[in-house]
């Protein structure tokens, strides 16, 4: 089982910027694709990012394009969300996720999931 450990959620204003972390202390992390995804409660989870085995292909949500980055280091088995120019309606639980598939042709089949980090950005 893979323990999947978000970091760096909190309270923002409208308008600036957050980096989310997730730590996955797993040897083989190196060969998974990671994702972000946020819900809010009542509503589905959603897709917001994903990143491929080598760091190689990034896919965004419409939503977040141009102001989301997300990125990972496999020296430190770790998959980064750099969150900028962030707005109210970015206000969410954000969850990390990893899928054993290198490259996966869809982000809807994630193995492992974290617990979450809370994002409120304040209008």
């Amino acid at each position: 089982q893979v323990q999947l450990v978000e970091s760096g959620g909190g309270l923002v204003q409208a308008g600036g910027s957050l980096r989310l972390s997730c730590a996955a202390p797993e040897r083989t992390f190196s060969t998974y694709a990671m994702a972000w995804f946020r819900q809010v409660p009542g509503k589905e989870r959603e897709f917001v990012a994903g990143i491929n085995w080598s760091g190689g292909l990034t896919d965004y949500a419409d939503s977040v394009k141009g102001r989301f980055t997300i990125s990972r280091d496999d020296a430190k088995n770790a998959v980064y969300l750099q969150m900028n120019s962030l707005k109210p309606e970015d206000t969410a639980v954000y969850y990390c996720a990893a899928d054993r598939t290198p490259s996966p042709s869809t982000w809807s089949g994630m193995d492992y999931w974290g617990k979450g980090t809370l994002v409120f950005v304040s209008s």
